[in-house]
């Protein structure tokens, strides 16, 4: 039953690597053990990882961020995922991604088994080969080449196949875990291992032994040997292994396994058969949800399919392993599905003995879209009245909202950096500051959805209208400001948009109550779940896959978690920028009255601010004047650090640090200084270490002025005013979801105007486009109409 493969077996293979593999071998030697602290290393483009891992078995984890503490996996390998399309022979580069994987969490300190199909396929490989090679050589013989093309391969029989490709499939697998010094062991079984007392006890026994070995157990049913699977011969709760997918549920529960990953060729369990219209990929699937999913045909090869997965998952589930179907297959994901699963990415289907207590976010994007729906036809004062009512509210709850946020501060004083505690802070200022927005937003969105930007006469009786509409449903996402939540809720409530809000979790206190407070509102018209808040563990990785329920991602936060959200995101557009350079440039001709004014408001006010001052360029003339003298007396007054760029080193004899980079976002008391030569010079610097965000010239001269507000290639860009301006509630926006660098539909800060899209209206009388052709009876006439005024009182 057990036959065990070492690098032994293979010393010239070893050799020939040797002098890579050795320094392998002495760091698994010398492995840091399960409790030690946390390792990095290297050997392919997944890297090592040392993790804490301890775990008592008994339930199974409920929920996929808790997979990364599985210390006992089993991976099952489906036939569609280890045979190539035309099932004759093994799908190499994907067993070679799945083996990388598999040692790669086996030197974790994990304790890795594996269950494959694929020795049939390999057999039948193998068999053609030499059937093909022998009725050639014998046609040879008697008939000639000419007849070689007519020859007619005989069907193999399953069980020659399996006996002819086990040795040859275990060889592979030998020289591929070699390769990560891993030595493997292959045990085949058949169902009478498990039914025999003795057998069974001897099988655990030997698993146990080979685990404790560090060895990777690949088991197989033994199919040279195994009977025909006998329908419904499942006995008093106890599943009978008639294929793999059996075999891998009932060795994860005796061998008492965290989790079992069972990999096929789709990406997990659907609603309905995939490929279907209507199928949804079931995220996490429930013991009693069989009722609500319409199993299609099996697998192109294999003995079972995804009713005999589902059967074998809950099987396990049930024994307290949990169990994740995913897809082996895709040549995007198959090269790393295996580790995503165990750090609990969202993929393939997940089975849960434990229910939410609230909607999955699936649910809560269905929600959005449905209320925002409704949302958007309401008329515009109906919605006006909802972001009143909320106005109103976020100072009637003043004291409620308070001590929510006085909560979130305490837990998170210690943790976090000083500029992330002001932004999470609110103050009775701030909401008054809020309310005051809103009800600017109020009375904006009386003309915003289905405003006519357009309309035309095509030809008699057809007219053209084009007309403002939501966009969708908007995904934001933000960082440690719990202001965000009800300015963008009144923005995409003044929009007909819906809205999924994530925010960080060291504001939940704040944006529970926030929140609560903005369904208040909505439900005075009907519409309370149009703005959802995500409470559930979705990781923003996975929320940025969900390109079928959101329509636009609009991110809130650091320039990293916008650079995070920009990589993430699977088809949706983002909107924001991923850094917040802004620039002054103080000319020869600035006035001396203004400059420090300008640069303390700039710097100083709210340095953790996108909108914040970051680098300030001096023009060369100004070096050792009064008015450099006083720009730098006030920064030191203001406790500003300062780093020298390389052209302002260059004159001083004793010079600040010198700037890293000059593409830096400092977000707190730090600026770097540079030293240009004319206004030209300025732009050059600024379109090349710039972020598009916002940019300032600071000077009297008029022409020079216009000169720079013309060629400077920003979002927003000033003359005399502080880059702090950048802002919806400044601009009278009434508040803002965020500042677009973009180039295409919004570009600044994004208020109300850039959540909407449009849509095209015609309207005609049984009009035909052949009427218009050569000879037909009517001409395309194409006149601008007048658009009507809206009353907005």
């Amino acid at each position: 039953m057990l036959s065990q493969v070492c690098r032994s077996g293979s010393q010239s293979f070893t050799q020939r690597l040797l002098p890579w593999v050795q320094p392998t071998i002495l760091s698994r030697s010398r492995r840091v053990q399960p409790s030690a602290i946390r390792h990095v290393r290297s050997w392919s483009n997944i890297p090592f990882i040392t993790v804490p891992l301890s775990r008592t078995h008994g339930k199974s984890f409920a929920h996929r961020s808790e997979l990364k503490h599985a210390k006992r996996i089993v991976v099952k390998l489906g036939s569609a995922v280890v045979t190539r399309g035309d099932e004759c022979g093994l799908a190499l580069g994907r067993l070679a991604s799945i083996v990388e994987q598999v040692s790669v969490l086996q030197n974790q300190g994990r304790e890795m088994m594996l269950v494959t199909s694929g020795a049939v396929a390999f057999g039948k490989q193998r068999l053609r080969h030499e059937i093909l090679l022998s009725q050639s050589v014998r046609q040879a013989l008697h008939s000639g080449q000419n007849h070689l093309k007519e020859m007619a391969i005989p069907v193999l029989e399953a069980r020659a196949c399996a006996a002819a490709g086990q040795s040859g499939l275990m060889a592979l697998y030998e020289a591929m875990f070699t390769q990560y010094s891993i030595c493997a062991a292959q045990i085949l079984v058949t169902n009478l291992d498990f039914h025999d007392e003795q057998k069974r006890r001897n099988l655990n026994g030997t698993l146990h032994e080979l685990l404790r070995m560090n060895i990777v157990p690949i088991v197989n049913t033994n199919d040279a040997v195994v009977p025909p699977a006998e329908p419904n011969s499942d006995l008093q709760g106890v599943i009978s292994v008639k294929d793999n997918d059996s075999l891998a549920a009932r060795l994860a529960v005796e061998m008492k396994t965290d989790l079992l990953i069972v990999l096929s060729d789709v990406e997990g369990l659907f609603d309905s058969p995939p490929g279907s219209d209507d199928a949804k990929l079931i995220d996490i699937f429930y013991p009693g949800d069989q009722q609500s999913v319409t199993f299609g045909t099996k697998s192109r090869v294999g003995m079972g399919g995804m009713e005999a997965k589902v059967k074998a998952a809950l099987w396990a589930l049930q024994g307290g392993t949990s169990v994740v179907i995913a897809n082996g297959t895709h040549p995007k994901v198959s090269g790393h599905v295996i580790t995503d699963i165990v750090e609990g990415k969202k993929v393939g289907t997940f089975f849960s003995e434990v229910k939410p207590a609230g909607p999955t976010v699936e649910q809560q994007g269905e929600m959005a879209r449905s209320g925002g729906r409704m949302l958007a036809t309401l008329e515009p004062e109906q919605r006006a009245e909802i972001i009143h009512h909320l106005a109103d509210l976020l100072t009637d709850q003043r004291d409620e909202i308070l001590l929510a946020n006085k909560k979130d501060l305490e837990e998170a004083e210690g943790r976090l950096a000083t500029p992330l505690l002001k932004r999470l802070s609110l103050s009775t200022s701030k909401l008054n500051s809020l309310a005051i927005g809103l009800r600017q937003i109020a009375a904006s969105s009386q003309d915003s959805v289905g405003r006519v930007l357009r309309r035309t006469r095509i030809a008699k009786d057809l007219e053209l209208e084009q007309v403002t509409v939501p966009i969708g449903v908007l995904l934001v996402i933000f960082e440690s400001r719990p202001d965000c939540l009800p300015q963008v809720a009144a923005l995409a409530i003044a929009s007909g948009n819906g809205l999924l809000l994530k925010g960080g979790k060291e504001a939940s206190h704040s944006n529970r109550i926030l929140h609560l407070l903005t369904q208040e509102a909505l439900s005075i018209h009907g519409v309370k779940e149009a703005v959802q808040l995500v409470n559930t563990r979705e990781e923003v990785e996975d929320l940025c896959r969900l390109d079928r329920m959101i329509d636009l991602i609009i991110p809130r936060g650091s320039s990293q978690l916008v650079r995070d959200i920009q990589k993430a995101a699977k088809g949706i557009p983002v909107m924001g920028h991923s850094e917040g350079i802004c620039h002054m440039y103080v000319d020869s001709e600035a006035s001396v009255d203004k400059v420090t004014r300008l640069v303390r408001d700039s710097k100083c006010e709210y340095p953790a601010a996108c909108n914040a001052l970051e680098t300030l360029l001096i023009h060369r003339d100004l070096l050792r004047t009064p008015l450099f003298d006083q720009i730098i007396d006030m920064l030191r007054v203001e406790q500003v650090k300062i780093h020298a760029g390389p052209k302002f080193a260059s004159y001083l004899t004793f010079s600040p640090s010198e700037v890293k980079s000059l593409r830096t976002e400092y977000g707190d008391l730090e600026l770097c200084i540079e030293v240009v030569d004319s206004v030209q010079d300025a732009i050059d610097h600024i379109h090349k270490y710039g972020s598009s965000h916002t940019d300032v010239i600071v000077t009297e001269n008029e022409k020079t002025a216009e000169f720079f507000l013309q060629h400077v290639d920003s979002a927003c860009v000033f003359w005399n005013a502080s880059t702090r301006f950048s802002d919806g509630y400044r601009f009278g926006l009434g508040a803002e979801v965020g500042i677009s660098t973009s180039r295409i539909h919004a570009r600044g800060p994004v208020g109300l105007e850039g959540l909407l899209t449009t849509k095209w209206l015609l309207r005609g009388q049984d009009h035909v486009v052949s009427d218009f052709s050569e000879h037909g009876s009517l001409k395309y006439l194409h006149e601008n109409l007048a658009i009507p005024q809206r009353n907005t009182n």
